[in-house]
């Protein structure tokens, strides 16, 4: 095949495959924002002298301070997985019509490498137009935000560039995986142009072995402590902490990820059970028939809603730490001197995050049940063609979804709620004394009579367990129930297009 044909091929298709080529270049092109950020803050350079010295031309202390910026950095990152979950339900966009469209051409004598190379071109040119947009945005960007104030100091880093091959690494690395992954994705097409598969008839639904995954991740997390205060001092086994950490929060999130299969799938099995009207029953048939449906769609909501319990456990500790330094400041006479809000101010920005990261993920969301609306318009269509309301099927699309994400983002709450509570379980503070000087400052400040007013305070070391943030959870909760109605209401939009009637004559 020529290289004129295939890219004529490529850029062939109906208006779902236009639309589909733009929603991956703007997941692309978000993907490329948030890594170009992460690297920005790793390329900070440390001043010359002190290994701890403060880079004082930020405003912000997550710049400022060396310790911080890894873990900014890491937040930055955590963006890109819902992104990237975009990315992935965009790929599912249109995806019967395309299947069809490349097992016509390999039934027109092209062999499974030439459609692959096919398959590559279009979506490694559509995230490889969005890497470069997103590289253009982020040049006028920095220059458009870099705005020093009266004492010289910056909001962000923009007077810090990362390395060219870093910035290659994003803008070329982002349409390799991509186009991998869409590759891998139709391999049964371009292997079998007829797309005849077996399946193994289900009488059972997904096993619940997810639960392992979770309770894997939230050992590993429990297990972090304990693994850094007994090897801080000798200073071995430096690796284990980091591995704990990563290891436990992948087995955790998958885990909830492909346990919502075994949700949908006994979700749909009360429902044929209990359930005595047919938008009920129609959706207990659909989620019995592909459970994996709800692990796909819901995946980058649940990964966030994962880290947004996590960060409510974290900021329910310092919030109890900063209450119990208060207390202890006043016991010793210093007034509310020992609190710091530098740490809650920063769980701001957190929340901050994990806002954008479920915003994104509700885009996936519909890109996702509006594909599925789509892909079964001929059902659709005959069901309303033999009598049944459009109603009905509305209210069977609202079963369907929400039957599943209910328990869904309860469970990913309270994994990602473990999971914080598995690092900060309790506070302490106390433990010590301090001299009080219960006189004038001028008396206190003399050193003859100092000695004479003063007194030393004990006050003994204090244990306090963290509550459970429910009322940060409950709005987390409320948001992503939000997000999951804005989704089926959208998706009840293109369900009237899709149940026409003449879609029965859609091949």
């Amino acid at each position: 095949m020529r290289p004129t044909t295939l890219v004529r091929l490529a850029l062939a298709g109906t208006r779902t495959d236009t639309a589909r080529v733009v929603l991956t270049a703007l997941s692309a092109l978000l993907a490329t924002l948030a890594g170009l950020a992460a690297l920005t803050v790793l390329a900070i350079e440390k001043p010359a002298g002190d290994a701890w010295a403060q880079s004082e031309q930020y405003r912000n202390a997550l710049l400022r301070e060396p310790g911080l910026r890894g873990g900014t950095a890491f937040a930055l990152l955590m963006l890109m997985v819902p992104v990237l979950a975009l990315a992935g339900q965009c790929a599912r966009l249109g995806a019967p019509a395309r299947d069809r469209r490349l097992a016509a051409i390999r039934l027109a004598g092209a062999t499974p490498g030439q459609v692959t190379r096919l398959v590559v071109l279009e979506t490694g040119v559509a995230a490889l137009l969005g890497t470069f947009v997103g590289l253009g945005v982020y040049l006028v960007g920095r220059d458009l935000l870099h705005r020093p104030d009266a004492r010289g100091q910056l909001a962000l880093p923009t007077d810090v560039l990362p390395s060219p091959g870093a910035l290659a690494g994003v803008v070329l690395g982002l349409p390799v995986v991509a186009a991998l992954a869409t590759a891998l994705m139709l391999r049964t097409v371009t292997t079998s142009p007829l797309g005849v598969s077996r399946k193994a008839a289900r009488e059972r639904g997904p096993g619940p072995w997810a639960g392992l995954l979770i309770g894997f991740g939230v050992a590993s997390f429990a297990l972090i402590r304990p693994a850094a205060n007994q090897f801080d001092d000798s200073g071995e086994l430096t690796w284990l902490v980091p591995l704990l950490f990563a290891g436990g929060a992948l087995a955790a999130m998958i885990g909830v990820v492909i346990g919502t299969g075994w949700i949908s799938y006994h979700c749909g099995r009360l429902l044929r059970r209990h359930a005595r009207r047919a938008p009920a029953l129609l959706a207990a048939g659909r989620l019995m028939a592909d459970p994996w449906a709800g692990s796909r769609t819901f995946a980058a909501l649940l990964a966030a809603l994962i880290f947004g319990g996590g960060a409510a456990a974290q900021r329910a500790y310092f919030a109890t730490k900063d209450q119990l330094d208060r207390e202890q400041s006043r016991l010793a006479g210093a007034g509310d001197g020992g609190a710091n809000p530098f740490y809650l101010s920063t769980m701001d920005l957190v929340d901050g995050a994990i806002a954008v990261a479920i915003l994104i993920a509700t885009g996936g969301l519909i890109v996702a049940l509006v594909e599925g609306i789509v892909a079964r318009r001929r059902a659709y269509a005959a069901l309303v063609a033999t009598g049944v309301p459009r109603a009905t099927l509305s209210r069977s699309v609202a079963w369907q979804a929400l039957a599943p994400a209910v328990p869904a983002i309860l469970l990913a709450l309270t994994v990602g709620t473990l999971l914080g509570r598995g690092l900060v379980g309790e506070v302490s503070a106390g433990g010590g004394s301090t001299l009080v000087c219960d006189a004038t400052a001028a008396l206190c400040d003399d050193p003859a009579t100092r000695e004479q007013y003063s007194r030393i305070v004990y006050f003994p070391e204090v244990q306090r367990a963290v509550p459970v943030p429910l009322e940060h959870l409950a709005w987390l909760g409320a948001g992503a129930l939000a997000a999951v109605l804005v989704t089926v209401g959208v998706g009840l939009l293109f369900l009237r297009v899709s149940t026409a009637l003449d879609e029965l004559r859609t091949t």
